[in-house]
């Protein structure tokens, strides 16, 4: 147990430097934006380049990958949703919000570099997998769902299907990450190599990913916080750390993946809860306090819950 801790807690201290770091003064909040758009924008993309283009997928489908990742997904969100609707009587909104907090998985700053850590470039085979379609799924079921909910709590028309996924798919279409993941799809299915003065750039970059993701993690918590909602944002913190990973663990037993790859998924998804849910409460204007409190719980208590699956399964 107390190696596994060894292996979670540096991921942890990371962003309780990152934290200190602007709490204490020495760098404001504003460089850990401009730290998390070079993440965001240069540093993870480059890494998703390199681990796909030089992996070996063995032969394995992806599909069941898929299937018992976002089946814990599904068990977890309709959860949230039911719970701060039906238990909380929040309305409709409110309800995808708690559905999001609870099942996105902060698996690009946080899940990246803790599979990385543990499992090495095996866990990371998997894992880029998942995030090939996670974020571009994750945000057009979410805001689908709350563009319909707009339109029951404030009577207002709905736009098309369509307009939605239009909108969402040109978003995604000029995201870093996306963009990442087909190049190296790309580069990997040509079986072409980047010549070696190229590669060693990108793996030089590649390697600044996650220390700068948890660092720039920690340094953007100051602006979030608990601030209200802490029943509903506990029951949420709950679902995200505990019943997620459970149902993933579960699906991916009845589904037979390999020990390496349920190992990914189990980890990747009991990670803290991911900026996206205040995007998505910023986006629409609703429920930000249940968003920053979910990520903030699930952040600081993350460390145990993390720690506790990879020893139950390492």
């Amino acid at each position: 147990m107390l190696a596994i801790a060894l292996s979670v807690l540096p991921i942890f201290i990371m962003i309780l430097f990152g934290w200190l770091i602007v709490r204490t003064g020495v760098l404001r909040v504003e460089v850990g934006d401009a730290l998390s758009d070079f993440v965001f924008k240069i540093a993870m993309p480059f890494l998703l380049f390199r681990t796909i283009a030089e992996a070996d997928f063995h032969g394995a489908s992806p599909f069941r990958l898929w299937i018992a990742y976002f089946a814990g997904v599904a068990v977890t969100w309709t959860l949230g949703h039911l719970i701060a609707t039906r238990l909380f009587h929040r309305d409709a909104r409110v309800g995808v919000l708690a559905g999001v907090s609870a099942a996105f998985a902060n698996n690009v700053f946080i899940g990246l570099p803790l599979v990385s850590g543990i499992l090495g470039p095996e866990g990371m085979v998997p894992l880029s997998i998942l995030l090939a379609v996670h974020l571009p799924l994750m945000m057009v079921i979410g805001t689908i769902l709350m563009e319909n909910a707009e339109r029951k709590v404030s009577g207002r028309e709905a736009r098309s299907l369509i307009s939605v996924l239009a909108q969402v798919g040109t978003n995604l279409a000029k995201n870093p990450l996306v963009i990442g993941l087909a190049a190296g799809l790309l580069l990997h299915v040509s079986t072409l190599t980047l010549p070696s003065m190229a590669d060693s750039i990108v793996a030089q970059i590649a390697a600044m990913a996650s220390p700068a993701a948890l660092l720039s993690l920690g340094m953007a918590l100051n602006k979030y916080g608990i601030s209200g909602n802490t029943g509903l944002a506990t029951c949420t913190s709950t679902l995200k750390l505990v019943v997620l990973p459970a149902c993933v663990w579960a699906a991916s037993h009845l589904l037979g993946l390999s020990h390496e790859w349920m190992l990914a998924l189990v980890l990747t998804s009991s990670v803290p809860t991911g900026i996206n849910a205040w995007l998505i409460a910023n986006r629409f204007g609703v429920g930000h306090g249940l968003a920053a409190s979910t990520i903030t719980l699930t952040t600081a208590v993350g460390v145990l819950t993390v720690t506790f699956w990879a020893w139950l399964l390492i």
